[in-house]
């Protein structure tokens, strides 16, 4: 887990990365042990004021498609100095028109042991047209209790780095260490 200083250094080394054309406006640059989302907002279409809600989505969407094309180049270039500087694959996503689009993106397997139970959970969000496997209903499973739980998640997070800035002050740290974490990284 990375503290709110290495991802505030994060945020601040892809705002002064991107090219200054690539977003309206960079909106949200997340991270996990694998992956770097980088998401930003391009500017909405503007379909004719007739247009139908069929005709507006399709809109959105050729914008977006559009986007992921013309800044392919540009966004492959960053994506290789942060995976260098960083360790950690980089995926794209984009928001137009209040809609967000994620572009490739890291699908991490998840080990887990589960008892019947749980299983069984799993195999009724199959059977309901939830989820197409059991891989697909723990994801939908992780994602509402994410929506639900999302303060006390936040609250545990800011606990977890609490925990490593004390941890990095002990007793065991040597002087590269405290270094380190006086200057969060």
């Amino acid at each position: 887990m990375i503290t709110s200083e290495q991802r505030e250094r994060l945020r601040g080394w892809f705002a002064g990365r991107l090219p200054d054309d690539l977003f309206e406006e960079l909106i949200e640059v997340t991270v996990d042990r694998e992956e770097i989302t980088v998401i930003g907002r391009v500017p909405g279409p503007r379909p004719a004021r007739d247009a139908s809600p069929a005709e507006r989505e399709a809109t959105v969407e050729g914008r977006i498609q559009e986007f992921r094309e013309r800044t392919r180049e540009a966004r492959m270039s960053v994506a290789r100095d942060a995976e260098h500087r960083f360790g950690r694959k980089v995926s794209w996503g984009v928001e137009c028109d209040g809609r967000r689009a994620l572009f490739t993106h890291v699908a991490a397997p998840v080990m887990t042991r589960l008892r019947q139970p749980e299983r069984q959970v799993l195999d009724t969000l199959i059977a309901g047209g939830v989820a197409r496997s059991r891989s697909d209903a723990l994801a939908w499973c992780v994602r509402l209790v994410q929506r639900h739980t999302d303060d006390w998640l936040t609250e545990l997070r800011e606990s977890l780095e609490h925990v490593q800035r004390v941890r990095a002050q002990g007793p065991d740290a040597g002087p590269e260490e405290e270094a380190s974490a006086a200057d969060g990284g």
